[in-house]
């Protein structure tokens, strides 16, 4: 038996809490939000939650201050903040809750912070992923929208503020993991020939195009592998979540479009690919679970226990894969050719499918008007340089009213 006095348990006490780390997680109430604190919850002597953020969500947000008793609570809304902060203030908690997108980014910057997990949907979490970026925080980037509309401002802050940047996408994740860290070499100096970037091809994989004209709301919400918020259900469905991933990809591994392929591959088990020129390809593979890249992204370079079950090859059986059909997905053709044009185009994309996304969910319009409408207003739309964030929330606003007026044309005419 080794004995320890009570001076070395006190100093081992004392070397536990100095190695926690405390976590903003923007977005908690979020599918990625929960899962973060899921993994967060089986490791408390390694991590602590330091603020909680939600838009509108009161009831969540509030339950997990209760949980997690974060020393701020941030909502977008300033009558959902004052709601919580009666709340928690009768429950007798310290919580201190803010509100509004400048409280956003004080929590994703603030000095005690290591970790910031950016996992606001859509344009919303850009200003804060930027904040955490030119603070010099460890970025766990679950938002899509930040890379997508300002990619170089973004990766700009990342490297000004000598942050570090984990994407949590699974397949962006799965290529940083066999991916030659060789941060400002070109891909084909480090031997890399070819991204592959793969995609379940959601739940109309095998549909006919006379039969997604007739796709309800319903059943593009039915993903057959991930669980995961509405927004980024229907992207998967219309591909465009694989479009966007793309034009990630080529901001976080300076990688052209024409080095990035998509391979549809349904069963989710390799969640994407990197091949080399003599001929290796090394792949990341797991079950469809967003806690191992959430896991690996808090503990990097170490691995954690996540919670995800082992991956059982004799019951999956085999492996598939396909060529993606532009014809019946042609969001994924746009975001290639959004990339290619440069500039704004990524932003106006963007904006045009989330106002396309919304209305398909309030079942304003149907689901093969989503890639119509993002196509008019990328075709009727300037394409300029990026030179600002004011630019492109400017440009968001722009390609936001431009898609509402071609939706209202479409409505009269169904």
């Amino acid at each position: 038996m080794v004995n320890v006095n009570s001076k070395e348990l006190h100093h081992a006490e004392q070397s536990t809490q100095a190695k926690r780390q405390n976590v903003s997680i923007l977005g908690a109430t979020g599918t990625i939000g929960l899962q973060t604190l899921d993994v967060i919850a089986r490791h408390p002597e390694r991590f602590s939650v330091f603020a909680l953020t939600a838009n509108t969500k009161v009831e969540s947000l509030f339950d997990l201050c209760m949980k997690f008793t974060p020393r701020y609570a941030v909502m977008l809304v300033e009558s959902a903040a004052n709601e919580l902060s009666d709340k928690l203030k009768t429950a007798g908690s310290t919580t201190q809750v803010l509100f509004g997108e400048e409280a956003l980014s004080e929590v994703a910057a603030h000095p005690e912070v290591g970790i910031v997990m950016a996992a606001i949907v859509g344009a919303a979490g850009l200003h804060s992923a930027i904040a955490a970026a030119r603070a010099g925080k460890r970025i766990l980037l679950a938002n899509k929208e930040t890379l997508v509309m300002a990619g170089s401002l973004f990766m700009q802050a990342v490297a000004e503020g000598g942050a570090t940047l984990l994407p949590i996408d699974s397949e962006h994740n799965a290529i940083f993991q066999v991916m030659p860290q060789t941060r400002g070499k070109p891909l084909s100096d480090a031997g890399v020939t070819r991204i592959l970037l793969t995609a379940s091809g959601g739940p109309f994989r095998n549909a006919t195009l006379e039969e997604l004209n007739f796709v309800t709301r319903a059943q593009a919400l039915n993903h057959p592998n991930w669980v995961m918020g509405p927004k980024i259900t229907i992207d998967s469905a219309t591909m465009m979540n694989k479009g966007l991933e793309v034009i990630e990809a080529h901001w976080l591994f300076d990688a052209t479009a024409a080095q990035i392929e998509v391979v549809v591959h349904p069963q989710s088990v390799i969640h994407s690919m990197v091949e080399y020129n003599d001929g290796s390809v090394l792949a990341q593979l797991g079950n469809p679970d967003m806690r191992t890249p959430i896991a690996y992204g808090l503990a990097y370079p170490d691995r954690l226990e996540s919670g995800v079950s082992r991956l059982d090859f004799l019951k999956i059986g085999q492996l598939d894969f396909a060529a993606p059909d532009y014809a019946r997905f042609p969001c994924l053709r746009l975001a290639y050719e959004a990339l290619d044009k440069g500039g704004t185009a990524p932003a106006i994309l963007n904006a045009a499918n989330e106002v396309a996304v919304e209305a398909f969910l309030a079942n304003e319009i149907r689901f093969m008007d989503i890639p119509a409408v993002i196509e008019a207003v990328l075709a009727t739309s300037s394409i300029d340089t990026v030179a600002s964030i004011a630019q492109l929330v400017s440009v968001d606003a722009a390609a936001r009213v431009q898609a509402k007026s071609i939706m209202s044309v479409l409505k009269s005419t169904h």
